[in-house]
Order: structure tokens, then sequence, then C-alpha cells
């Protein structure tokens, strides 16, 4: 059973965090069902000011300036994300990804976080973790990654 979470709680985590940290697998091109249904639980919840004022636009231009009304514009997210897929898929475009990197491939994601008037930090990502998986060396890059950015 999926573990339900208190909405005002989860809501409230995001307003106080200077950085939103984020570590998820990547499953059929996507975050898994779990953090979708978390998503659309937690953020819709959020619509009404925690995390946004509307979505940007207003009565005198409803067609300009969408995905401006973010409230949280002094919090930053980062991404860790594993991957079945050789990091060699991507950025190459006579391979699977057609030359597309991991950000390209959570441009979802990444909207979802700047309609929230978040700043991305660099993505960290573990490759072919199921079939080539260098745990010892994704650690130590893993490592290097947060002493980067923290």
């Amino acid at each position: 059973m999926a573990e339900e979470h208190n909405i005002e709680e989860q809501l409230a985590h995001h307003q106080w965090a200077d950085i939103v940290f984020l570590q998820a697998p990547i499953n059929w091109m996507g975050v898994p069902w779990s953090f979708k249904k978390y998503m659309d639980e937690i953020y819709t919840a959020g619509m009404g000011g925690a995390l946004c004022a509307g979505d940007g636009r207003v009565e005198e231009a409803p067609k300009k300036n969408y995905g401006t009304g973010g409230t949280l514009t002094d919090v930053k997210y980062m991404m860790s994300l594993t991957f079945n897929a050789p990091e060699e898929s991507f950025n190459d475009s006579e391979e699977f990804f057609e030359g597309k990197s991991v950000d390209d491939l959570l441009f979802p994601m990444h909207m979802n976080f700047k309609f929230f008037g978040m700043k991305p930090m660099e993505t960290f990502a573990s490759f072919d973790v199921m079939k080539n998986a260098d745990v010892e060396n994704d650690f130590k890059r893993f490592e290097a990654h947060i002493n980067k950015h923290f």
C-alpha cells in the first residue's frame, strides 16, 4: 500500500527548504507512479498559494506570463536519478535517446519546479544500474557532485 502523506506538512517542507533534493529511479522514461501520485496530490494542493499564486496570468492579459506565479523563488532543487540505460545512450544522435540529455528526458519535471519558481541545480545520474552497475564509482561521483554544490 502506498504511503499516505500529510499534505500541509509536505507543503510546509517545500516552503521551508533552501534546496529540495529529489532521488528517484527512472522507470519507463519518467519517475515512478508513486512519485507522480505524490506530485499530483501535494503539488496540486500547493496551487492555492503554498507553492504558487495561480499560474501567473492576470485578467488583463490572459494569454501572457503562464508559469510565472511560483512563490518558491528562493528555493533550488537537485535531482539525483538512476537509469538502466548506459550513459553512452544519451547525448549521441546515433543512440537511443537521439542526442538528448538526461535533462531533456526530464524536461517535464524541470517545468514543474520552474512553475513554482524554483531554480535548478546540476542533475546527478547513475547509469546502467541493472546490467553493469558500478556502485563504488557512483558513490564517489555522487560525493564529488554533492561537495561541488554544497
